[in-house]
């Protein structure tokens, strides 16, 4: 029996005190989750017991101690000092003779297991690693692609030393962990041939909002570390675990990725110098920088294993345990590996129902922005590093800008009010990291260090979806916080409206009764960016439309048809998740033709209007000549949404449908295009819907009161227009009427009545007006949600 070195299989969840984070972790997964189909390479643990050897043989302990008395982890230069001093140490000492062998039989046999050129991860693996408040994520040290007895002894005295990195000291410090009694177990484990295949990160919760009904999963070509470390853009997937496990296998939400580098193996020699002789970057060759690094059905295997993970995990600690997983696609055999999972330490620390929600007060001119990190607003001078060497030059509150921001460092990241930097995606090391200091990043805010200049005010802001934003000046902010707990339920069903799917999963905390109106124009404009009928007609359009609708679809192997109704029903999901199972009110294509005509092809579709605001809209557009095609792939768009992807929640409406029989065609048409199974309302708008409320619930299922329409109708006022503005109120007693009247018929016809729109949240007298003729729900912009909350069940007392 080995004294040294365990085993995968001899080695579980419960034993991190003697082989660390890592190698417990790994496992625990190999004992308990292969049989459930999870894959891991198999490998051994060089344990903290060898450590605590190493320093015994080497005389270390008292000279190491001697470097830690009178130790201040906030002086940058004698955290360098003692930081160096302490590596020298380890990389001078010799390993035991009986250390030696015992680790050079465990490679002999993964060669005899795997073959004689197999080629080895070795992995630092911390005693203290991945603990339920720190990740220790990126500390210590990995070194990829390694062969050879020599090398491999030579790294794993590299992963010793990095329990003495400046990032790993500092990072132990704040974490009120001694130095000296954090032991280093080392990995030593079959590599995946990533650098032939692709890989990356995921975890089983939304890592910026703490969602916990997804998987999160990054991808990029080759070898890992580049995702981890945060120096590429990679690919971002999301799967939403509860349709997944009712059996509707989807990918909820994708973004492809720049995915500028790859990492592959370098010429492996037999000799001991640096890390980068074993991998190499190379740039990322155009066809796989333009293509997902994975396909649908790895995306689905790996979310798979997530939630066994997740479940798994949560049921050993006997609590919710969201997990932190690094994957592998073996570019060989064409097999997924799974080789790592730690907890998540952020979001699974926070209490649920406490709320936080940043608003800008007001905004200015928008200079960069990147993938947001968290949800906060921050705000300062900028100070540039490129190194730590800089480090001095920074001060208390300033904004660390900066191409690369790694753990290391993590003494100045402390010090920021906010961080930028011009690479990385959401799931590096800088970005855990930053979370866990609660900092808001902005990551992969491409040239962030010629754009911005040192002293510059800027306010960086993550509070405004995935995208963040860095504002010129130092703007206003304010942040609200609610104990969601203590919030009362009014009977009448609060919802709110919302058309950006990147703000989904923010505002998914929010107790309301579900989207009451979500607005496909946004999905449309912003990602799909081409008119439904180009994608149709592509013969109609110039050779530049044809070659930028081309580039849209190439991720989507260059069907123009596929890339429209993924994007389209994966954006109304991704809404429609964020409340699941409740209700979402999605309203079909409502733009007007000159909104239409600015889309990409629009100009070849459209006419030209003079009031396009009563033209050519709504259910008009749906069964006429010119637009029924454009039609139809929204609907297939919905049918995928609602019936392929599982999002039952979902109920669809018509806007603008202006008389009976044009609603009798508009639901033909749906039917015909497959969706005879989902509810369909209609946008309750104009006077003749009011008037006909009885006609029009014989066809749909329900209704939602547009405000802004029928008070522009009702009183014959153009909402545009500021000449006649003071006209303009729904408070009206004639609008109110028609209100009245078109809830009474929905009660007539056993129908739903809903409203939406900003008068409740306006006008606390209207939001009383609603609950008095009892309408089933009113849908309000997000941030009027808790006060009208609020007012509603005073109201209903």
């Amino acid at each position: 029996m080995s004294e040294y070195i365990k085993w995968f299989k001899e080695i579980g969840i419960k034993d991190v005190a003697e082989v660390g984070g890592k190698n417990a972790s790994l496992g625990e997964m190999f004992n308990h989750l292969t049989p459930l189909g999870v894959k891991v390479p198999n490998g051994f643990a060089v344990t903290a017991t060898a450590y605590r050897h190493y320093l015994d043989a080497n005389n270390l302990w008292e000279p190491l101690q001697k470097l830690f008395e009178d130790f201040d982890p906030d002086d940058i230069d004698q955290l360098k000092k003692v930081g160096k001093t302490a590596r020298e140490m380890i990389m001078k000492a010799e390993v035991p003779q009986d250390l030696k062998e015992e680790i050079l039989k465990g490679y002999e046999e993964l060669k005899r297991e795997y073959g004689e050129d197999v080629s080895l991860a070795v992995r630092s693996s911390a005693t203290a690693e991945d603990s339920p408040t720190a990740s220790f994520a990126g500390q210590n040290e990995t070194y990829l692609n390694i062969k050879g007895d020599k090398n491999l002894l030579w790294a794993y005295k590299m992963c010793l030393a990095s329990n003495f990195t400046d990032r790993s000291i500092n990072y132990k410090y704040v974490h009120h962990f001694d130095p000296m009694k954090v032991y280093l177990s080392v990995v030593i484990m079959k590599m995946v041939r990533s650098d032939l295949g692709s890989s990356g990160v995921m975890f089983s919760i939304d890592t910026e909002t703490g969602f916990r009904d997804v998987v999160f999963i990054n991808a990029a070509w080759g070898l890992g570390e580049n995702v981890v470390q945060g120096t590429i853009d990679p690919d971002a997937f999301y799967v939403h675990k509860p349709t997944f496990k009712k059996g509707y296998k989807a990918v909820l939400k994708r973004k492809r990725g720049s995915k500028e580098k790859m990492m592959v193996f370098s010429e492996t020699l037999e000799r001991a110098n640096l890390a980068e002789q074993f991998t190499k970057n190379i740039p990322t060759p155009i066809e796989k920088r333009m293509k997902f690094a994975i396909t649908d059905d790895e995306i689905l295997k790996l979310a798979d294993w997530a939630m066994k993970i997740e479940e798994h995990y949560s049921e050993v600690n006997n609590r919710y345990t969201p997990m932190d997983m690094e994957w592998a696609k073996d570019g060989i055999d064409g097999e997924l590996y799974m080789v790592q999972a730690r907890p998540e330490t952020v979001h699974s620390q926070e209490k649920i129902t406490q709320f936080e929600i940043y608003r800008l007060k007001e905004k200015g001119k928008v200079l960069l922005t990147g993938n947001a990190v968290g949800e906060k607003i921050g705000a300062g001078k900028v100070k540039i590093m490129y190194s730590m060497a800089e480090a001095d030059k920074f001060e208390e509150g300033d904004v660390l800008v900066a191409p690369t921001t790694s753990p290391d460092w993590e003494p100045v990241m402390k010090k920021a009010s906010a961080i930028i930097t011009e690479t990385g995606g959401r799931t590096c090391h800088a970005a855990i990291v930053s979370r866990e200091l609660g900092k808001p990043a902005v990551v992969g805010a491409k040239n962030a260090t010629k754009v911005l200049h040192d002293n510059q005010p800027v306010t960086v802001s993550c509070a405004e979806g995935e995208i963040g934003k860095i504002y010129e000046g130092i703007l206003p902010y304010e942040v609200e916080k609610v104990d969601i707990s203590k919030l009362p339920r009014p009977k009448t069903k609060i919802m709110m409206n919302l058309g950006n799917p990147e703000l989904a999963f923010s505002l998914a905390k929010l107790p309301v009764d579900g989207i009451g109106l979500a607005r496909m124009e946004f999905i449309i404009n912003n990602y799909i960016k081409a008119h439904p009928m180009a994608i149709r007609h592509p013969e109609m359009l110039s050779d530049t439309e044809r070659a930028l609708i081309d580039e849209l679809a190439f991720p989507f192997e260059g069907d123009a048809e596929d890339f429209f109704i993924k994007t389209l029903s994966e954006g109304v999901a991704t809404i429609a998740s964020c409340v699941y199972p409740k209700k979402c009110i999605v309203r079909m294509s409502d733009f007007k033709s000159n909104e239409y005509a600015n889309l990409l092809g629009g100009r070849h579709f459209e006419p030209v209007e003079d009031n396009p605001m009563l033209g050519f809209r709504g259910a008009a557009r749906y069964t006429h000549p010119s637009y029924a095609e454009g039609f139809e792939l929204e609907c297939k768009a919905m049918k995928r949404a609602t019936q392929e992807m599982g999002f039952d929640n979902i109920v669809l409406m018509i806007p603008f449908c202006r008389r009976v029989d044009e609603a009798k065609r508009v639901k033909k048409a749906m039917v015909e295009h497959g969706l005879d199974n989902v509810q369909i309302y209609m946008m309750c708008e104009i006077p003749n819907n009011v008037i006909q409320i009885d006609e029009f619930l014989q066809i749909y299922d329900g209704i939602s009161i547009g405000t802004n329409d029928l008070t522009q109708l009702t009183l014959g006022v153009d909402r545009d227009s500021e000449i006649v503005s003071f006209d303009y109120d729904e408070r009206d007693e004639g609008v109110k009427k028609m209100v009245q009247m078109a809830v009474e018929g929905a009660k007539r016809n056993g129908k739903y009545s809903g409203l939406c729109g900003q008068a409740p949240s306006d006008y606390p007298e209207f939001a009383e007006f609603l609950v008095k003729i009892g309408i089933e729900s009113m849908s309000l912009n997000p941030d009027s949600v808790l006060k009208i909350i609020k007012d509603v069940a005073e109201m209903e007392q």
